[in-house]
């Protein structure tokens, strides 16, 4: 959900460093690619298991959502005082402890199951991803063109999202099977992707570093809104706000939604619906990398409004099919929607602010991730699921609409 939010505008020029013993840049380029994956499926591995955390150790409504929100509060954190360090500390030496952030957390879900402990663990895990997503794409960019110097950015482009969104995709569908199909489902998944986070934390080591380490003083990452341009920017920032909103459903209440009010409590079909969720919104980014900006919005835009449409419309007629459709929609138009508004505060903010401007978007993304979900969470506490699940596709509509009408329908 990170990396194509801080992927984009980075100013860094790359400067040679000393060779070193270790992996090539094209086995390194692979290697961050791997790690970067593998950290970001580990986000998302509790997503299945939530309703196991509900039924053997009593977490309400309200306690699953608190514990999903405090991971966007540790990568909104990450990325606002670490995520651009690395531009002058250096890419592995950011890289390295934010993989070994993740290991750090995968191993507090293995010593308890208390909401406290979990809820440290997210935040933990939100950290390492706010610092791992600007700096494993930025790195991955470089590498790309030390291996291939006449080549274009287009492979680290679109390896950059397949890592992304296709890790989070690959998280909750193997931790589903493992907690369906293996004993001790709330040790085991945290157990396989601990071991795979370790290996990751080795592959970094060996990587080549791309950026020398300069002295600079330390300031946290800037906000800066294009004044010339503030409608179509905040409509942007409301289209991230809709697009997390959306993926932020599927990673924490969806697998309840499907275990409960559908009546099927499998855990590998709860994994499932996020990762189908997570896999159509990357094929919708790679499919639409190359089309105008404008197609991607009215994609993104269209898609999410069938698609919760769809979902609401299968909780309500209790139809897994036609949730899992609607799911499989809003999950591309997310994905679309979120390119086309980082693609649109790209174009309005000059360049020498785009990494400012593209702060206040991540902003906008994450309070998107955490507040719709939050507020749904307290929601299902005073109505039953599927009128709460209404408010909340409405509300999000309704944003959806106000940010069609700036970036489409007004101009410039």
């Amino acid at each position: 959900m990170t990396s194509v939010l801080s992927s984009v505008g980075r100013s860094t020029r790359h400067r040679a460093v000393p060779a070193r013993r270790g992996l090539s840049h094209e086995q390194g380029f692979w290697a961050i690619a791997l790690a970067f994956a593998v950290s970001l499926a580990f986000t998302v591995v509790p997503t299945p298991l939530w309703a196991i955390y509900q039924r053997h150790d009593g977490y309400s409504t309200i306690a699953v959502t608190i514990a999903f929100a405090a991971y966007a509060v540790g990568v909104v954190t990450s990325l606002f005082l670490a995520g651009h360090v690395s531009d002058w500390l250096g890419r592995r030496r950011v890289l390295l402890p934010a993989v070994l952030l993740e290991a750090i957390a995968a191993t507090l879900f293995l010593t308890s199951t208390s909401l406290g402990v979990v809820i440290v663990a997210r935040v933990l895990s939100g950290l390492g991803i706010g610092m791992i997503t600007a700096t494993a794409t930025a790195h991955l960019s470089e590498l790309h063109a030390a291996a291939r110097p006449a080549a274009g950015r287009a492979r680290a482009d679109l390896v950059s999202t397949v890592a992304n969104l296709g890790g989070f995709a690959f998280g909750p569908i193997v931790a589903g099977l493992l907690a369906q199909y293996v004993d001790a489902p709330l040790r085991t998944p945290y157990l396989v992707f601990l071991a795979l986070l370790l290996l990751a934390a080795l592959a970094v080591a060996l990587v080549p570093e791309t950026v020398s380490a300069l002295p600079r003083r330390y300031r946290p990452q800037r906000v800066n809104v294009p004044a010339a341009a503030r409608p179509r920017y905040f409509a942007a920032a409301a289209g991230a706000f809709a697009s997390l909103s959306v993926l932020g459903l599927f990673t924490s209440l969806a697998p309840s939604f499907v275990a409960g009010t559908l009546h099927h409590p499998s855990r590998a079909l709860a994994g499932l619906v996020a990762s189908l969720v997570f896999a159509s919104g990357a094929a919708a980014q790679v499919l639409l990398r190359r089309h105008p900006i404008r197609v991607q919005l009215m994609t993104g835009l269209s898609l999410m409004v069938l698609g919760l449409v769809t979902v609401t419309a299968g909780v309500w007629g209790t139809s897994l099919a036609v949730f899992l459709a609607g799911g499989i929609m809003a999950g591309g138009g997310a994905g679309a929607l979120l390119k086309g508004a980082i693609s649109t505060v790209v174009d309005l903010a000059p360049p020498a602010v785009r990494g400012e401007a593209l702060a206040g978007l991540f902003l906008g993304g994450y309070l998107g991730l955490a507040v719709p979900v939050l507020g749904l969470g307290f929601a299902t506490q005073l109505v039953s699921a599927r009128v709460a699940l209404l408010g909340f596709a409405t509300a999000v509509i309704l944003v959806i609409a106000g940010t069609a009408r700036m970036l489409l329908f007004v101009r410039r």
